[in-house]
């Protein structure tokens, strides 16, 4: 990983609004942004309900018939499997609870840390995701980790959905969201906590343009990605 491309990491559960922030820091610095998260929930719905029971060569082989690749800057960057765009059908909680569990299998989570390693030797990245700071970029000089509390995390993600116009109910995705955060914290592969090194972010009591803020204050005084070796 010495030839990699400047990356900096961004960590955090469910509905913490990686996402949004992700996007916002690429346009900001002017590069690429990966929803790895996106990566999961794409080989959940392709792969369907249970995958994470299959057989090993069987589920082997599905993960190596999906090839991921990356188009665009900033806000425009987009996910593509198979040359297809992956568009916002992966964006159910039903869709992310597959890909919780999926994401518990060793062999779908080498798998996509391969395919994220080589997107980011080919250009500098925005990436977020659960691990991202921890095991698939361990030495990202910027690394950073976001969280907040169950009940906001809930708020807006009910926010985000009815944007969409999506019905769904607050207590429920409270609960869903305590229930995807057990699974991610929990796993015996690669649980969701912060890398050592990361600045870590309560986004409880803060807007998006406070947590950006953050995030590229500790870049800039940081010396910027200039020289970054990932």
């Amino acid at each position: 990983m010495s030839r990699q491309l400047p990356v900096v990491t961004l960590d955090g559960p469910a509905g913490v609004g990686k996402t949004t922030l992700a996007r916002r820091m690429a346009d900001s610095l002017g590069i690429a942004y990966l929803d790895t998260g996106a990566m999961f929930r794409c080989l959940a719905l392709r792969l369907g309900a249970g995958a994470h029971l299959w057989p090993e060569e069987r589920l082997r082989t599905a993960c190596a018939a999906c090839t991921f690749s990356l188009r665009g800057t900033g806000g425009f960057s987009e996910l593509f499997c198979n040359d297809q765009p992956v568009r916002g059908e992966i964006r159910t909680e039903e869709v992310g609870m597959l890909a919780a569990r999926l994401g518990t299998v060793p062999l779908v989570r080498d798998y996509l840390c391969a395919a994220q390693r080589e997107l980011a030797r080919q250009r500098p990245l925005v990436v977020e995701g659960r691990d991202m700071g921890t095991v698939v970029f361990p030495t990202a000089r910027f690394k950073f980790f976001l969280d907040a509390t169950p009940e906001v995390r809930a708020l807006r993600r009910l926010r985000d959905l009815e944007a969409r116009g999506q019905q769904a109910d607050l207590a429920t995705l409270t609960e869903q969201i305590r229930q995807r955060d057990a699974l991610d914290r929990n796993r015996p592969i690669a649980p969701l906590k912060p890398a050592e090194d990361a600045i870590i972010v309560d986004t409880s009591a803060l807007d998006i343009e406070g947590v950006l803020g953050t995030l590229l204050h500790a870049i800039q005084v940081r010396g910027g990605l200039a020289g970054q070796q990932g």
